[in-house]
């Protein structure tokens, strides 16, 4: 096998092993060649450079490179001379999870928040009520019990993403800073 081939078919695996991992952003197989070919690339790319290298039609890469931008998987670029939009791999892959994590989470956490308070207070009025049987008086405790529960788990996720947030994350998991130069060039 030829280095050029040796070269071709480890990049390969990479990518192929991105499209298939890409659906924990939320995105397509597609947009994950796209993300992996445009990673192994030394220059920003052209909405046709992709074409070209990924035989997809101009419309799909366009969407493609929207969802990745939006993410904050990928940044236009710019360079003296060139009229097109130029992209390129975001060059920090930590602050691109950090971002994705928290709006997510942040996301899910409100939801079940505001549900959680309007649910609690709905049962512990419902708890107040002279009437409620001792058999409801059960269930209804039973399931304030359980949102409590969920409550103190919300509020802890909420600590985590604070955590991610102000990157004192990095103080529990350090970051690798080895090889990242290479990485970047």
């Amino acid at each position: 096998m030829e280095d050029h081939e040796k070269i071709d078919k480890a990049r390969e695996r990479i990518i192929e092993t991105i499209a298939q991992n890409i659906h924990l952003y939320g995105l397509v197989p597609s947009a994950g060649r796209q993300f992996g070919t445009m990673f192994f690339q030394n220059e920003p790319l052209t909405l046709d450079d992709m074409t070209e290298k990924l035989g997809m039609s101009k419309t799909s890469m366009s969407t493609s490179v929207r969802a990745l931008s939006e993410l904050k998987l990928v940044e236009r670029a710019w360079k003296k001379g060139v009229r097109k939009d130029l992209y390129k791999v975001t060059d920090d892959w930590h602050q691109s999870f950090i971002d994705l994590f928290s709006i997510k989470w942040q996301r899910s956490v409100t939801l079940h928040s505001v549900a959680i308070k309007k649910s609690l207070t709905e049962l512990e009025e419902l708890l107040q009520d002279p009437a409620l049987s001792e058999e409801l008086r059960e269930v209804v405790q039973i399931d304030i019990d359980k949102l409590k529960y969920m409550k103190d788990y919300y509020n802890w996720l909420e600590r985590v993403i604070d955590a991610f947030e102000d990157q004192r994350i990095f103080d529990l998991v350090p970051k690798f800073e080895g090889s990242n130069e290479n990485a970047k060039n």
